[in-house]
This record gives structure tokens, sequence and C-alpha cells, in this order.
């Protein structure tokens, strides 16, 4: 550690980080917002602790920078302090239509996104006139889903490919086919600024229909495969950030631009030659406020069972599908799609810290925030069917967690 550097800690470190971060600061807020941020810091000139200070300061600048991004787009505020309640332990609800639920929410504050979405006239509740105005529909939801999810973050999705009629030629029978969802939504999550990452295919088992089973023709071009599998598309928001971040090492903000660590995730170097680490030749920290959030909670706490990461180290998973109806012919679960829990469970431990906020925008059977309950994180569901649904939502809760811990809302 340089010598200047121990001896000016002792005195007031925190003032030496604004001395080198202040051109920045005021070129970046306002007077006031720069005002608030120095009074909400202030406590910082009387700490001692030098890795207190650095941790401290970068989560209050990094909190006002996203505070000032989020002004940028308007919220609903009723919404936003529902969603904000930090409370692992229940499951929120939000009844409403998801387009208009996420248009309303503050944007980058949802750390994990993990859904099924409702397949293009696959059930009663989700009928459209043809695919097109399907995907437009998904197409919109996704986009919003873009901004409201925080930047560097992921979004689960889980599809399959069905056999319809696409409705675009013909609405007759011949005009069923396979209709390839998984490959769809890989190009609209793309074209809407997500990266696709990977396709984990999710191997059902056995196949119970008996279409395309033509055992009185077994000739060539009478054949076909059955669809046994379903998508788990993973996604990235990488949205570029031109903002500067403290040095994770020294807390200053005499940062200068660096190469990308991949597509859209901007990264920094310091050049603060007082720095407490510098290479060989003399070179300062690189980073990006992508590490800054991953390699900060490269500890114990946040590790992955062994066992749970080999289970996912395969493109296809074996996952029987959840079973709902009993041997008296009851929905037991009181919806028609639900998948299984394997599916958010992987999303969570994978893509998320506990205590962050957890999001499916077609709640369904809740299975998504309660997993994420269960994992000590805060799930939230969407949700547009209350009349059809309510009353399962709440059996399903009680009976995976012991108890009624959902907590609504209801969006008009």
């Amino acid at each position: 550690m340089p010598r200047r550097i121990i001896d000016r800690q002792k005195e007031n470190y925190f003032q030496v980080i604004l001395d080198k971060s202040m051109n920045y600061l005021q070129e970046f807020f306002s007077k006031d917002e720069l005002n608030k941020l120095l009074e909400d810091s202030n406590y910082l000139h009387a700490e001692t602790n030098i890795e207190k200070i650095i941790s401290d300061w970068s989560k209050l600048y990094i909190g006002y920078v996203k505070d000032k991004f989020q002004k940028e787009h308007d919220h609903n505020e009723n919404l936003s302090s529902f969603v904000e309640i930090d409370n692992p332990e229940k499951v929120k609800v939000v009844w409403g239509d998801c387009l208009k639920v996420l248009k309303s929410m503050k944007s980058e504050s949802v750390h994990l996104m993990v859904t099924s979405p409702p397949y293009y006239n696959a059930r009663e509740y989700s009928q459209w006139e043809n695919i097109e105005l399907y995907l437009n529909d998904m197409r919109e939801i996704i986009r919003e889903a873009y901004r409201v999810l925080d930047n560097h973050r992921v979004f689960v999705w889980n599809v399959g490919d069905i056999f319809d009629n696409d409705n675009m030629y013909t609405k007759s029978t011949w005009g069923k086919r396979r209709i390839p969802l998984g490959a769809y939504f890989i190009s609209i999550f793309e074209e809407e600024g997500f990266t696709f990452v990977d396709d984990y295919i999710w191997d059902k088992g056995e196949v119970q229909s008996q279409r395309h089973k033509n055992g009185n023709k077994p000739y060539p071009f009478y054949q076909y495969p059955m669809n046994c599998y379903e998508h788990v598309l993973i996604f990235h928001k990488h949205r570029t950030d031109y903002t500067r971040y403290p040095c994770p090492v020294c807390g200053c903000l005499q940062v200068n631009g660096n190469a990308y660590s991949e597509i859209g995730v901007k990264s920094w170097e310091c050049k603060n030659l007082d720095c407490f680490e510098r290479s060989e030749a003399n070179r300062g920290k690189r980073f990006s406020i992508k590490s800054i959030f991953t390699q900060n909670r490269q500890s114990e706490n946040f590790a992955i069972e062994k066992d749970f990461i080999k289970k996912w180290r395969r493109d296809i998973i074996k996952i029987p599908p959840v079973i709902k109806i009993n041997s008296k012919g009851e929905n037991t679960l009181g919806h028609t799609a639900p998948f299984p829990e394997e599916i958010p469970e992987m999303a969570i431990k994978f893509f998320s810290y506990p205590g962050e906020l957890v999001i499916d925008p077609f709640g369904g059977s809740m299975t998504t925030p309660i997993v994420a309950s269960k994992l000590k994180r805060n799930g939230l569901g969407i949700e547009l069917n209350k009349d059809m649904f309510e009353n399962s939502i709440r059996k399903n809760i009680i009976n995976k967690l012991g108890i009624n811990k959902m907590e609504e809302f209801n969006y008009e």
C-alpha cells in the first residue's frame, strides 16, 4: 500500500476519495443530487475502517446512479412500494395485466425474471386470432421486461414447441403443423436487446399423446417424432452503461474506459496512482459494474451446492412433468399448465442472491415466487386471471409453505 495513502487514511480517507472524484461527481450529478449524496455519505468522514469506507461509499454512489436512471421513466408509487417490501417469507401476488404492471414498475428494479408464458392457443385462457398477434403481444412484454430487469441480469424463459394451426394461411386442419416457439422467442429476445446464452432441453420423459402415432400406416412419410421436450432459454441483459463506477480497491472515480469484457459489459481501469493495487507494469485495477456485484460475493455464504451444479452441467435435463390430476380425476393444483419447481430453483440459485427480487410475469400457480421464498428471495408473481386462479394459488402456497403467506396488490 503506498505510504502517502496510509498517512492520509488516518486523517480522513473518505476525503481522499472525494478529492480524487469530485470533478466527475460534479459533471455527472446535478447540484441538488450531489449535495444530497454528500449529505448521506457525510458519516464516512468519521469512519476509520478503510474497507467499510470504500464499501459504503460504493453502495451509496451506485444507489444514486440507479435512482437517477430510474427517474427517466414514470412509475406507480403504490405498486413500487408493494414490490420493494423486503420480506422473503411472503409470496407477493399482483393481480393485473402483466404488460400494464411492468410498464408501471421502476426501471432496472428486478434482479431475476423466471417464467413460462401462455402458449399460443394451448389453453382456453390464452387464445389469439393468429400466431403473429400472439408473438406481437409477447414482444411487447419482453420489451418492457428488458427495461424492468436490472442491468447484467438474467431472464429464464421456459417454452415448448407446439402442434397447432398458426392461422396465417388457413383455419382448416391442414394448416396444423409444429410451431417452433423456442426459435421464434430467441429471435424476439435478441431483437429487443437481450443476449441469448443457453438452451437447456427439458426432457419430459415418455409421451402420453397418441397423436402422430399412425400405427396403421407404418410407411415412410407417415412417421413423426412426438414432442417430449421443452426449452429452458437463458438470456442476459447487457445495457451498455458509460457511467463511471468506483474502483473496488480504492473507491475513487479516477477511472478510464477499458475493453469490454463481453458484449454490452463496459469495463474500467483505475487511474489513481495511489490505489492500493497496481500491477508490476503499474496498471490499475480493471473492473466493471458486473464484476463489482459478482466478485464481491464469491464467498461460502453464496456458494451453490456441488451436486446441484453437477445436475445442471448438461444441456438435456430429465425432469418429470408436474402431476396435477389425482386418481379421482381432480386437478389438485387448480391450474392447467404448472411447471416443475426444478426450473425456477435452477434459475434462482444460478442467477440471484438471497434477499433479491425474483419476478414471474405470468404467475400462474405461483411456482416461481414460492420457490423464491423457499430460497430466501423476494418472490413476486403477476397474474391476470384472479377469478380463475385465486383459490388455487392460495391453496398452492399453503401446501408448499405451510401457511397462507400471500400478500396481494390489485393493479387497475
